[in-house]
């Protein structure tokens, strides 16, 4: 009898246990369903990174909430890489997938633009992919059979209904190593992605004035400025000449007979001008900014020009009457009548004697031509490779309520500063230049200026001005934002020295370099037109998380046993405690 009873005790005991295992299983089930019932209709994602890698902006969820269509791309990132550009792979494919879970309207597929066999197949592919914009990047890449070039094109090209636009993930600096270049494209990814759907999916594109009419550069010397802005706005050239209307219109007036003061153009640009304006043309600009308008300033205080250069070894660089002092003075800038030398300036090519019957060509550092940095951490300037500029002077800022200053871009602290008149001679690159000399720190050559400006002309109206009724005469600004360079030669392309045709803005062909230019400027025309909101993204920060290659060299066995030995251990070991824990658990 002792011994049945203890047979259906441990009879009980068992499939009390199976009813429990079941019981534990069925709640488990149901929680699942339950958790997946509740997500079905709450979103929310969780983000254990600590810098946030994979939490998207809010500027960028508003663009992903509101696509009503497909957007495709199309990524050619595809392909047999070094490590760094599978991680950007990586990171471009999991910020997409970040992409699709706020919006169902994304879709992306990576391609391989070199996987066919045919040489002259993959050599049109790559002929299309740069006519449609995007730009290829020439890789050593080590196989087999040695080291071979590679060709490959790190971006993507984007659809949308009937439109089609490229853009370029890599983000390459001047000195920058390869690395934190990578690094600096992941850093952007999100900008680049959110930025593009933001332009292929936009209905209307803004309005971008650049004026005319008082010597300003012209559109072959602003074409391939010019060129890009089309891609995203809509330009036009236009000469003010004192109309009222050219740049401000009145809506039509409501019920009550009352009508508003609407803006012709999202921005305006100002690139060089070399004659004075006159006080009309002054007033429509002021009451432009008055009632909302973004103005790009280029301007130069002194006028020097190496084409001078071309005939004599030295010119003189002289202050240059714009007539614009006073409203930019009033605005909150003084742009001063000098000139910035820098050690850390661009080359220029001099012809220094001939072989064999062709000039030889040395480059030497032109000091007039400072390579601008990023004067702070605004998203505008942040991860942007060295700015060329050519003869630029220094900019002061003067107090005004209400109007908030950002400085933009300086010089190196190896700058020293000339007065006018300056002599400007060819001489100097004859010598090495003595440090005691360059010894002033980085001068700000470029300004962000945003809030709620006072106008030129509040109590002084001048004579010549009698129709300020037309335009809705303010006395201080809605809130609005202008950038003050002091340099009209940013925006200007060189020209092909044997075929004379226009070449992209930034790229200097006797060095074969490429500067930041186009890329400070377009972010300045993006940040007037469009605000904060993309840019903003450019300020968050990835952690750069590099192996010590020295530790790793001289410990490369301890850590390959390391990696292999410790998993095949743990199981092992896990294996024995489960068993051990069976065996003690069915053995009481």
């Amino acid at each position: 009898m002792v011994k049945n009873n203890s047979k259906n005790t441990t009879s009980s005991s068992r499939a009390n246990s199976r009813r429990t295992a079941f019981a534990e299983f069925g709640i488990v089930i149901v929680l699942i369903v339950l958790l997946n019932v509740i997500g079905s209709f709450v979103f929310t994602r969780i983000d254990l990174t600590s810098e946030k890698r994979y939490t998207l902006s809010k500027a960028t969820r508003d663009i992903l909430t509101q696509l009503d269509d497909y957007v495709y791309f199309r990524v050619y990132l595809e392909g047999d890489f070094p490590a760094g550009f599978k991680k950007l792979r990586r990171e471009t494919r999991e910020m997409l997938d970040e992409f699709r879970a706020y919006s169902k309207f994304v879709e992306y597929k990576f391609v391989n633009p070199s996987e066919s066999s045919d040489e002259q197949e993959r050599q049109a592919t790559y002929q299309l992919l740069v006519e449609n914009g995007l730009n290829p990047t020439d890789l050593q890449v080590r196989t087999n059979e040695g080291l071979k070039q590679q060709l490959i094109f790190p971006g993507a090209l984007v659809n949308y209904r009937d439109k089609e636009l490229a853009v370029d993930f890599l983000e390459t600096q001047l000195n920058m190593t390869p690395e934190a270049a990578l690094n600096a494209s992941a850093q952007n990814l999100e900008y680049k992605l959110a930025d593009i759907i933001n332009k292929v999916t936009r209905l209307q594109r803004p309005a971008i004035a650049i004026t005319e009419g008082h010597g300003e550069l012209d559109e072959d010397q602003l074409y391939d400025f010019t060129q890009t802005l089309l891609q995203n706005y809509r330009v036009d050239f236009i000469e003010i000449n004192g109309k009222i209307n050219v740049l401000t219109r009145r809506s039509e007036p409501d019920k009550n007979g009352r009508s508003d003061i609407l803006l012709n153009y999202d921005a305006v640009v100002i690139a060089k001008p070399q004659q004075p304006f006159d006080e009309k043309d002054k007033f429509i600009l002021d009451q432009y900014l008055m009632h909302g308008g973004k103005i790009l300033w280029m301007i130069d205080p002194v006028q020097a020009s190496m084409d001078s250069l071309q005939t004599a070894e030295s010119t003189v660089g002289v202050d240059i009457d714009l007539n614009l002092d006073d409203q930019l003075f009033k605005y909150g800038v003084k742009l001063n009548r000098n000139l910035l030398l820098d050690l850390n300036a661009a080359a220029l090519g001099i012809r220094t004697g001939e072989t064999g019957g062709r000039p030889q060509i040395d480059f030497f550092r032109w000091y007039y031509f400072p390579l601008l940095e990023a004067a702070s951490r605004h998203p505008m300037v942040k991860n942007m490779n060295a700015v060329k500029a050519e003869f630029v002077s220094s900019i002061d800022t003067v107090i005004r309520e209400g109007v908030h200053k950002t400085p933009l871009l300086k010089t190196s602290g190896y700058t020293r500063i000339a007065g006018t008149p300056a002599l400007i001679s060819l001489t100097m690159l004859q010598s090495d230049p003595d440090p005691r000399v360059y010894n002033r720190s980085g001068q700000i050559a470029a300004w962000l200026l945003e809030g709620q400006f006072p106008s030129l002309f509040a109590n002084r109206m001048p004579p010549e001005i009698t129709s300020s009724g037309e335009i809705g005469f303010k006395e201080e600004s809605k809130p609005t934002a202008m950038i003050v360079i002091a340099d009209g030669d940013m925006a200007r392309n060189q020209f092909h020295l044997q075929q004379g045709y226009p070449l992209p803005l930034g790229y200097d062909q006797y060095t074969r370099q490429t500067f930041g230019n186009k890329a400070f400027l377009l972010n300045a025309i993006s940040y007037l037109v469009e605000g904060d909101g993309l840019i903003s993204i450019r300020s968050r920060e990835l952690k750069l998380r590099l192996l010590d290659a020295n530790k790793v060299n001289s410990r490369r066995l301890q850590w390959q046993l390391f990696n292999t030995l410790l998993p095949v251990a743990l199981i092992i070991l896990s294996g024995l405690l489960f068993a051990w824990l069976r065996k003690k658990r069915f053995t009481r």
